[in-house]
């Protein structure tokens, strides 16, 4: 690896803290009703405008996870983010309730846990 490949340390924590950030915010906003945050497509809002912020925040996220995997250090909110937007279909909960639950999960200090039980093989 190029030495000027490695990212400092100090980087990786501001700009993880910058993504946290980001990514409290826009939940909060999903939460209250917002669609958007975790849709690789884009949608409009009611007033048929889009969510830039939530393009870019999943932007941000996928450079963090390649950046925090490169320095050793997965980043669990980072990955837990990415993971809730690949879920789609009619089985999963809308994104209202799952902005709800993944900040409830952040407040309990939960993210990186498993969110169900390990079933047994037997």
């Amino acid at each position: 690896m190029d030495p000027r490949d490695i990212i400092d340390p100090a980087q990786l924590e501001v700009l993880s803290r910058v993504f946290a950030d980001q990514l409290l915010a826009c939940l909060e906003e999903c939460a209250r009703g917002r669609r958007g945050l975790f849709s690789d497509v884009e949608l409009l809002s009611e007033d048929g405008a889009a969510w830039p912020e939530a393009a870019r925040l999943r932007e941000l996220a996928f450079a963090l996870q390649a950046l925090a995997y490169q320095a050793g250090e997965p980043n669990v909110l980072c990955n837990e983010f990415l993971d809730l937007c690949t879920m789609h279909g009619e089985s999963h909960p809308g994104e209202p309730r799952l902005a709800r639950v993944f900040l409830s999960r952040i407040e309990r200090g939960e993210v990186g846990a498993p969110t169900e039980a390990e079933k047994k093989p037997w």
